[in-house]
């Protein structure tokens, strides 16, 4: 597997509008999960941040690029608590959504202004994504490896079913992609 986020002409372009759209809701320590290779450590201090990478190459690229931060390749490695998890264009590509949805939780420190932070692609323009991805404007693998696309109505129902609510969302790049803020369900 490559670092997604290269792969396609376009998806440079995709990762920093996510990051972008990430940016205003980072805060204290940052847990990046699926951090590919490592492009929102380059806006954080290396001691307020972690990323986590299953993708080896991806992960040597990470740890190459900026050495001073901290990476596992597991997140089950991570021990510590965090003010921010953020997790771009990941959740599409796991099996049990609400199962990463914990996990990213248990990570959260239980103080009420700890946020989680996803960006996913929106349902509606799946088909968008194949056509792009088989024509190289996309990364091949990301399509390919996509479980489902959920929208708004689902991400909340997603949220409500693991202990959070939803405290932001909005799309953007055309209402491609969707940014969705998660709190705690005090």
């Amino acid at each position: 597997m490559a670092d997604q986020g290269t792969e396609g002409l376009l998806s440079p372009f995709l990762r920093r509008h996510r990051i972008m759209a990430v940016r205003p809701f980072l805060m204290g320590r940052i847990l990046d999960v699926g951090c590919g290779s490592g492009a929102l450590a380059g806006l954080i201090n290396p001691e307020s941040y972690v990323g986590v990478e299953i993708d080896e190459a991806s992960l040597k690229t990470a740890e190459n690029a900026f050495p001073r931060h901290s990476f596992q390749k597991e997140l089950h490695s991570v021990k510590e608590k965090f003010d921010t998890v953020v997790s771009l264009a990941v959740i599409e590509h796991v099996q049990n959504p609400a199962n990463f949805l914990r996990t990213l939780t248990q990570c959260l420190k239980d103080e009420p202004n700890g946020r989680i932070v996803i960006t996913t692609p929106h349902p509606s323009i799946d088909w968008v994504h194949c056509i792009g991805a088989s024509i190289g404007l996309f990364s091949k693998h990301a399509n390919d490896e996509h479980e489902k696309l959920l929208d708004r109505e689902e991400l909340s129902t997603l949220s409500k079913s693991v202990g959070l609510m939803m405290v932001k969302y909005s799309r953007f790049l055309f209402g491609g992609n969707q940014l969705a803020v998660f709190a705690r369900n005090p």
